[in-house]
């Protein structure tokens, strides 16, 4: 019989999956390079927790990453405390491109030195809209009937029961108290991920188990700590709390979207205030007549100043999350 031209290759034959490591120092978090295929590197920032420092590390390595350029380096794609990075293999070796990398790193200051572009988008937002309470109604009717989450058709009940608050003029309060941080975007076209600024008004929600087939474009979404923005008719598996603009328009009918479909940015924040429906739906009607001006202003995040003030309310944020954490315990998870 013909032997097979395949060699089959040891354990000992496979490369490395962790390419290096440096240790936190002078501020900077911990920084771990793994192989992820043979044109992607992912390298990972700090320990597996929700710091938004780590994120806003993410966002000056990639600012410097634009300015310098690498060579083969073909694009970046970042996470919340990762980010994945393409090479083009017959360019750079791996190696070579960890090595470029760490210089990158060693060229940035500590997370309390950066000062990060970001906009302000003030947002309308209807909370506890008929779109959402309509999603809710199809899943608990087609899908999962017993979902916890979907009593009374709508996930405004769970929310409230899972972060210990009282009704839905509390729940508003903390979404609207806060700016919230766009750590990434993806999943769907010009999704974003945004947490809360302000450690006084995080919530917490798990997802949907199975997910939802159908959830409306500018739908408001909780999941962990995350809110998102849904840009299209999508399916989803975030809790949903309201609706709020259009983020995403590929047909470019509002001047927001005249050199981009996508509105909203990594390191963007974004703030909602609340309107009735009817206000709400007037409005996203002006959006597509180009009537609608977006209310964007240009600023900053200083990391230092956020950190100074972040400290200064560390007691009340600790006292909302034992009794955020402790209603969150004794709720049924779907």
């Amino acid at each position: 019989m013909q032997q097979s031209a395949v060699t089959v290759k040891g354990w000992a034959d496979i490369p490395p999956a962790v390419l290096g490591r440096r240790e936190h120092d002078d501020g900077k978090p911990s920084i771990t390079y793994r192989s992820a295929g043979d044109r992607y590197l992912l390298v990972e920032y700090g320990p597996m927790e929700f710091d938004l420092t780590l994120n806003f590390y993410v966002h000056s390595v990639e600012a410097k990453l634009e300015e310098v350029g690498l060579d083969g380096l073909v694009e970046t794609s970042p996470g919340f405390r990762s980010m994945l990075v393409s090479y083009d293999a017959a360019t750079v070796k791996p190696t070579d491109l960890v090595r470029e990398l760490d210089a990158v790193h060693d060229d940035l200051p500590g997370v309390d030195g950066l000062v990060l572009p970001s906009r302000l988008f003030r947002l309308p937002a209807c909370f506890d809209d008929s779109q959402s309470r309509q999603a809710v109604e199809r899943y608990a009717r087609s899908i999962r009937p017993d979902a916890p989450n979907c009593v009374n058709d709508n996930n405004i009940d769970y929310t409230l029961q899972y972060n210990g608050l009282r009704d839905l003029d509390e729940l508003v309060e903390h979404v609207t108290a806060t700016d919230l941080w766009t750590g990434f975007i993806g999943f769907f076209p010009g999704l974003p991920f945004m947490f809360p600024v302000d450690p006084r008004h995080v919530l917490f929600a798990p997802k949907y188990n199975p997910t939802r087939t159908w959830t409306a474009e500018g739908a408001i979404g909780l999941g962990g700590p995350c809110y998102s923005i849904y840009p299209v008719e999508s399916p989803g598996g975030y809790q949903l709390i309201g609706r709020t603009l259009p983020i995403f328009d590929p047909q470019q009918r509002n001047p927001i979207f005249a050199e981009d479909p996508i509105m909203v940015k990594p390191g963007d924040r974004i703030r909602f205030h609340q309107v009735s429906e009817d206000e709400l739906l007037d409005t996203f009607a002006r959006v597509h007549t180009g009537e609608y001006e977006y209310q964007v202003e240009d600023g900053t995040l200083d990391v230092a100043a956020h950190l100074a003030w972040s400290a200064q309310h560390r007691e009340e944020a600790e006292e909302w999350a034992r009794i955020r954490d402790s209603a969150a315990a004794v709720t049924e998870v779907p």
